[in-house]
């Protein structure tokens, strides 16, 4: 049996015998009987078992080590101890698979620099128990919202010759002898006969397909060769971008408010022992902020406008906010605290994002938002896509973009084009979020990292 099943059917259990298969956790030998801390890995929970000296097999029970695969046999019963109901009071115990001496995981504090050395054995530990079963449930969440609300699941290709953000931060893909290469390299040579990289985004050819489909997403993986070191940056993520035809600016963040918040809940409600544990041992107040974020209303200002209330603050910022400009995660902070929630700032310089974004009337900005919310900053980006022809024609020209390259982007403007819009939502930037655990690092199995490929 799983402890899934034993945990959910316990009532029906008791005095009853049971035989799981699992993991010792931590064990506590004593002269006449001893206490195993077991998992099995189905369930959040652990479950306490008791032996003492009538197992028959007691003296080899009392030499089994932490980290063990253990086969027990016993009858389930109530517990009067700390923290528990059940324990599983031990007949049989049978060892799987040893553990020697130099398991790194002994029941004491670790800290995650140090777990991150270990990253193949750190899902045992609870920190990572917890972030990685919220990991699922989100992942689940994603996939529940949109495949509900009729949108198709795109597989955008890894491989691609379309640097989607025009930033020049690809991995590239080659088959090409790299070590005998000479500055000029003739990439009709490579294997695909032109220059190709891993993907930044599954944007652009998702746009393809909501031109067909209507309304669809993808969820996969994206890579920056951006050589970044901070908490939020990582080589290899995951990406969530749905693109949705007939849909404007307005009607996107609608989406974006009620796609987010459905996450939040869905997490909450499937999740809430491991956010417990997270709220008690890494992040105070964790519920609180997931719980306030549901219940908030979102609010929406121009960039124009956050830049004044941010330069009419009397607030001594490091970095000036100015028209025309980016803002920094201190200004981030501070709207999110004046607003009391979260933030949809739209109508961005134009001078500072993408090619593809669609022009106001203006000529200055773009129909661009980015949300921003208490605690995290900036979470979602999106945008209206320039339908126009012409116009998105001559924004990449003005950009000196290699225009043949995408000429089937624009192709798109020409065929049955319509007003639509999508946004991009980092998948370990959302786990940041939901766990209150601060490193990226810490939300992905195997991190990629700038010298850092690992495992």
């Amino acid at each position: 049996m799983e402890l899934n099943k034993l945990f959910t059917n316990k009532d029906e259990l008791i005095n009853k015998e049971v035989e799981l298969n699992g993991w010792i956790r931590n064990h506590r030998p004593q002269k006449e009987f001893g206490f195993i801390d077991f998992a099995d890995g189905t369930t959040f929970k652990h479950l306490q078992l008791i032996y003492d000296k009538d197992l028959a097999n007691f003296n080899e029970a009392v030499a089994l080590k932490n980290g063990s695969a253990i086969n027990v046999v016993g009858i389930l019963t109530k517990s009067n101890g700390k923290n528990q109901d059940i324990e599983l009071q031990v007949k049989k115990i049978t060892l799987l698979g040893d553990c020697d001496e130099t398991y790194p995981l002994q029941p004491k504090k670790h800290t995650r620099e140090f777990l991150r050395s270990i990253a193949y054995l750190r899902p045992r530990a609870n920190l990572f128990q917890a972030i990685f079963r919220i990991r699922s449930l989100a992942s689940m969440a994603i996939h529940l919202y949109f495949q509900e609300r009729g949108y198709v699941y795109f597989h955008a290709p890894i491989i691609t010759g379309s640097d989607c953000e025009g930033a020049g931060e690809m991995f590239q893909v080659t088959t090409l002898p790299i070590e005998k290469l000479n500055k000029e390299v003739d990439y009709k040579k490579d294997f695909f006969g032109k220059k190709s990289g891993l993907t930044v985004s599954g944007q652009l050819q998702a746009e393809t397909f909501a031109m067909a489909f209507s309304k669809v997403y993808t969820f996969g993986p994206t890579f920056r060769a951006e050589n970044s070191n901070t908490k939020v940056h990582a080589s290899e993520f995951w990406m969530i971008e749905p693109e949705i035809a007939f849909c404007d600016l307005n009607q996107l963040m609608d989406i974006e408010e009620e796609f987010l918040k459905y996450i939040v809940s869905y997490v909450l409600k499937n999740g809430n022992e491991e956010l417990q544990f997270l709220e008690k041992f890494t992040a105070p107040g964790l519920l609180q902020k997931l719980n306030d974020l549901v219940a908030s209303n979102f609010t929406r200002k121009t960039h124009e406008e956050v830049i004044t209330i941010l330069k009419e603050a009397k607030v001594d910022f490091e970095f000036a906010p100015n028209y025309g400009e980016d803002i920094a995660k201190e200004h981030e902070k501070y709207l999110t605290d004046y607003f009391h929630g979260p933030v949809f700032i739209t109508d961005w310089p134009k001078d500072i994002k993408a090619f593809y974004m669609k022009q106001n009337p203006d000529g200055q900005t773009v129909a661009a938002v980015d949300l921003i919310v208490p605690g995290s900053g900036e979470l979602m980006g999106g945008s209206q896509r320039e339908e126009d022809y012409n116009k998105l024609k001559s924004r990449m020209e003005e950009l000196k973009m290699d225009i043949s390259e995408l000429e089937w982007y624009l192709n798109l403007r020409k065929y049955g084009t319509c007003v639509h819009s999508g946004f991009g939502m980092g998948f370990e930037r959302l786990l940041i979020y939901l766990t209150g655990v601060d490193n990226i690092r810490d939300v992905i199995a195997y991190p990629r990292t700038p010298n850092n490929c690992e495992f």
